[in-house]
Parts: C-alpha cells; structure tokens; sequence
C-alpha cells in the first residue's frame, strides 16, 4: 500500500467506500465486516461511510454503525484507521435520496454520527451536498461550528462546483481538507475541480470511480458489448494481467494532485484487488493512452 497526506494526516492511496454494505442488495453482516477486516488487512486506513446509507425507510446511520462494529472486532491494528462520513442528505421510503443543508440539522447529524462512531471527534466531516433551499454559506457554517466545538478535526465537502469549492476555503480556511465528487475513466466533468483542489492542496476524493467499468465487457473494443469509454483500460489491463478495475484505480493515482479513491465493495476479494491497485504504477505513456 502506498499512503498519501490529507489534511496533515497519513492514510492509505486507496481507500474503502463502505456504502455498498448498508444500502439496496447489501451483504449479510458477517461478510460486511469480513469486508472491511480484508480492507484493513491490505493496508487500507481511509474508510469512508456516511449517516444515509442505509436501505429505503432504514434507520439512519446504518453503515456508521457496521463500520463501528467491525473496526471495534478488529484484531490489528486501529489506530491509523481514519474514518470519514458525510451529513446533509436523507433517504426517503421509496428509495430516493433527500437534501438537507440546514445548520441546525447538520449539527445534530454530526453529533449522531460521533455517537455511533464511538464517541470521540469525527476524523473528517463532509458536507454531503449543497442544499439548493439553504444559501451555501450557512451550511458551511455549520461545519466551522463543528470543527469549533471540537465536534469534528477536519472538514470536507463533497458534490461542489469550483465556486463553492473556493467559498468552502474561505469559511473553513485550512480546516478544509478534502472534496468528494464524482470522477471516474467514464465520467470525467470534475476535471476542474480536481485541478483546482491540486492547486489548492486539497485532497479529491472520487466518488463511483470505477463508473461501470465492473459491468462493461471484459472482451475488448471488438466486442459488441464493449463500452468505448474503457477500450484502453481493458487492453492495457490484459496486457498488464491485471483487471480493469485496478488499472482504472492506478490511474486516477496518476491524476493531479492528491487522488485518494473510494471504491466500493460488498465481498473480501473485491476490497483485495482494489487496495492493490496501490502498487501498481503506471508509465505516462500508459496514462497518456487511457487519457491522462
């Protein structure tokens, strides 16, 4: 595993997004936290979770609470292990997501979520996304009163354009660590708030990095299932012998700036290949084929 710096702390280059065990098709629980115990093991200390992933009229906090529980069984070593979740959005008895940017609601978000995690201060908070009923700014005011408060260390945002990117760093200043938006092979309309967190040096955290490399066809551009998007991942990748999805994580390592992906993963094996992807380094000609 390598490791990279956000917010002045040392965590692993490939992280674990927890969602996939909490939501819609989620795995037993014994294989969820056999999930995370496997992400652990390969050296993954970033593990990102947040208060709304749970299945359609759940209770909130559901994956909080499994993170909870399957670090607290761990047998090795915790104290590295920096856990990220995000306040601000809600789901909805028919499976839809809500927003929900108000002050005082992400103050109480944020103080369920301490709880659940254990207690202590939040390693990083993210502002899940902006609330279009909610001036910006007074959301992130929020988050400056939790860091304030001692309530949570770092701060982060996540599903912002440049704009509020920049208004988030005059709030927050230096307390702001990191921005979580979307980015992956497939869909790349975050270039430039990727470019601005490198010029920043602010951690990017892509969200769904993978972006359906996992379900496009693993036969080349010859195929007629072949998504164009990835003919370049899934040759290089053969030629490498290794998967698509690895190369696709090495190569948002290669991208400006400080690039600590989260991919998800609901079995063992899967969290394995993703954390490998760490190690495998990839030449700029490579990057130069794949787009980079």
């Amino acid at each position: 595993m390598r490791y990279r710096t956000l917010g002045g702390v040392t965590v692993s280059a490939i992280g674990l997004g927890a969602m996939p065990l909490s939501i819609e098709g989620h795995p037993d629980a014994a294989r969820a936290v056999a999930t995370v115990h496997a992400a652990l093991d390969a050296g993954v200390t970033l593990l990102d979770t947040a208060d709304s992933y749970h299945p359609p009229g759940g209770e909130p906090g559901a994956n909080e609470r499994l993170v909870a529980r399957a670090l607290a069984a761990y047998g090795g070593d915790r104290d590295a292990v920096l856990v990220a979740t995000k306040g601000g959005r809600g789901r909805s008895a028919d499976g839809g997501w809500t927003v929900d940017g108000r002050p005082e609601h992400l103050r109480r978000a944020a103080e369920a979520s301490a709880r659940r995690l254990g207690g202590g201060a939040i390693g990083l908070y993210q502002l899940h996304k902006p609330d279009p009923a909610v001036p910006y700014a007074e959301s992130l005011g929020a988050l400056r009163d939790l860091l304030d408060a001692g309530t949570v260390r770092l701060a982060g945002v996540s599903n912002v354009d440049r704009e509020q990117i920049l208004l988030a760093r005059e709030i927050l200043g230096d307390r702001l660590v990191s921005v979580q938006n979307r980015y992956s092979p497939a869909v790349r309309d975050a270039e430039p708030e990727l470019r601005l967190c490198a010029e920043l040096g602010l951690a990017f955290l892509p969200w769904s990095p993978l972006g359906g490399i996992s379900r496009s066809s693993l036969d080349g551009p010859s195929s007629q299932d072949a998504d164009p998007r990835f003919a370049a991942f899934h040759r290089l990748s053969r030629a490498r012998g290794v998967s698509p999805q690895r190369l696709a994580l090495a190569w948002l390592l290669g991208r400006p700036g400080t690039v600590l992906p989260i991919p998800g993963a609901s079995r063992p094996e899967t969290v394995r290949d993703s954390a490998a992807a760490a190690d495998l380094t990839l030449t700029e000609e490579e990057l130069t084929e794949l787009g980079g």
